[in-house]
């Protein structure tokens, strides 16, 4: 009696009448054969390999008869559908298989490059870390010129500028001081006068014995007070006008001064340590810091030139501005000054016509919207 030869499962291919291959069974399939294939494996390698098989072909499963039988052999052959191939080929595309024959998978998108990626962190730590050796640096520097041991760089010409300037500042703040007393009492010295020619106007009218003579001091005293509000128009004009050129055209001027004088003492700090570098020994360790030292050095020395243009530019334009406004300041002050003492009242208002100078009505507030409506 014939032995029957075992069969496979993946050899039992249900076939209909007219010889094809079914395809209802074609996800039975699937899912067998992917259950026997090891994870990563993509299907051109896939060779299966089973128990009475004669060979082995990529693709394609030989089922033979069981060896030992007397039955001849009953080769089956069986081809997957295109539509079974074509998903496993798809699910072996996303399979590198390299060449030490270890499986790793890839998986599709954007590719982002580990040295790219910037940590806010690790730049805030870089950023203090620059700082503090540039303080270091700046405050060793101007430690040593004060105790005499190191050197700066000094512009003898500018230097002197800068003196000027700053001397000039503390007398024009002087002359400041003063003309602001002088307005201080000036206006104590008007509402005085004014009050005096109030009271003597209310005298005349009660005195009728003395009614010229308080009337005289009244009408005299009233125009000491008009025309000495005249005067303390001018003056506070002046006031205003110098105070503008020292605490801000002057001022800033300083500030940029002091940017220059910063950037000095770094371009000093930086010449300092790239010169203790090129005193020292040169290898292969000392060459790149002497590289870096001298890139730095370069920078700030750009820099200390930029901000010594800059202020000699400011110092020039200072100059001529300086000049024109306590130019027509002095004038201003000086005819006002000398009018109101000569007791020329029409002289007094054409100097503050001539300045375009507007007095304001003591006592006199400005008008609410009722009445201007």
């Amino acid at each position: 009696m014939a032995q029957e030869s075992p069969k496979n499962s993946a050899a039992e291919i249900p076939v209909t009448s007219n010889g094809e291959v079914d395809d209802s069974h074609e996800h039975g399939f699937n899912r067998d054969l992917k259950r026997s294939l090891p994870s990563g494996l993509g299907l051109s390698e896939t060779q299966i390999t089973s128990h009475g098989f004669d060979s082995t072909k990529e693709g394609i499963i030989d089922a033979g008869a069981f060896q030992g039988s007397s039955a001849p052999p009953l080769p089956s052959v069986m081809s997957p559908s295109r539509v079974a191939a074509s998903r496993l080929a798809q699910q072996g595309n996303d399979l590198i298989v390299p060449a030490g024959g270890q499986r790793t998978q890839t998986k599709s998108g954007p590719v982002i490059l580990a040295d790219e990626i910037k940590n806010p962190a690790m730049e805030k730590l870089e950023l203090v870390r620059k700082w503090s050796l540039n303080t270091y640096k700046c405050t060793r520097q101007i430690i040593s010129e004060k105790l005499g041991r190191g050197s700066r760089t000094v512009d003898l010409e500018l230097e002197a500028q800068i003196d000027i300037l700053r001397d000039n500042k503390k007398k024009y703040e002087n002359i400041l001081k003063l003309a602001q007393t002088l307005s201080t009492q000036l206006f104590q010295m008007v509402h005085t006068q004014r009050q005096l020619g109030d009271a003597f106007a209310d005298l005349s009218l009660k005195s009728l014995e003395l009614h010229e003579e308080f009337g005289y001091n009244a009408d005299t005293q009233k125009l000491l007070a008009k025309n000495g509000e005249t005067l303390l128009g001018a003056i506070n004009f002046f006031i205003a006008s110098v105070n503008t050129l020292v605490n801000k055209t002057i001022e800033d001027t300083l500030m940029t001064v002091k940017q220059y004088e910063s950037a000095r003492i770094e371009y000093d700090a930086y010449r300092t340590d790239l010169e203790e570098l090129n005193l020292g020994p040169r290898d292969a360790n000392t060459l790149p810091k002497i590289e870096q030292s001298q890139h730095l050095f370069q920078a700030h020395k750009e820099k200390y030139d930029k901000m010594r243009n800059d202020v000699s530019i400011k110092l020039k334009f200072l100059e001529e501005n300086k000049v024109k406004v306590l130019h027509n300041q002095l004038v201003l002050f000086h005819n006002a000054i000398a009018a109101y003492f000569a007791g020329n009242q029409k002289q007094l208002e054409q100097t503050l016509k001539q300045f375009h100078i507007k007095l304001k009505t003591p006592g006199v507030d400005a008008p609410s919207w009722l009445e201007e409506q």
